[in-house]
């Protein structure tokens, strides 16, 4: 996860297929980054800016993303089972 905000950090906006399940990112800003096809399966995202995120074909299954911004965020074919989006924007 730190590795993650590291490198979003230094500029790097490619994660496509990253590995982060279960993994605790409440509040992180990662706007603009590509996350398609990554495994965020039991991931916190809580509070999370998310804004233009592609998120296409990602697994969010039981994904936190309660109080997250999701403004522009692509959702094409994402995987949404069980995935709380209580006060997400």
């Amino acid at each position: 996860t730190a590795e993650l905000l590291s490198q979003y950090a230094a500029g790097r906006r490619d994660f496509t297929s990253i590995e982060l399940s279960a993994v605790d990112l409440r509040s992180a800003n990662l706007k603009g980054a590509d996350l398609s096809y990554a495994e965020l399966s039991g991931a916190d995202l809580s509070g999370a800016n998310l804004r233009g995120v592609d998120l296409s074909y990602a697994n969010l299954n039981e994904v936190d993303l309660s109080g997250a911004n999701l403004r522009g965020a692509i959702l094409i074919g994402t995987d949404l089972r069980h995935t709380k989006l209580e006060t997400a924007d």
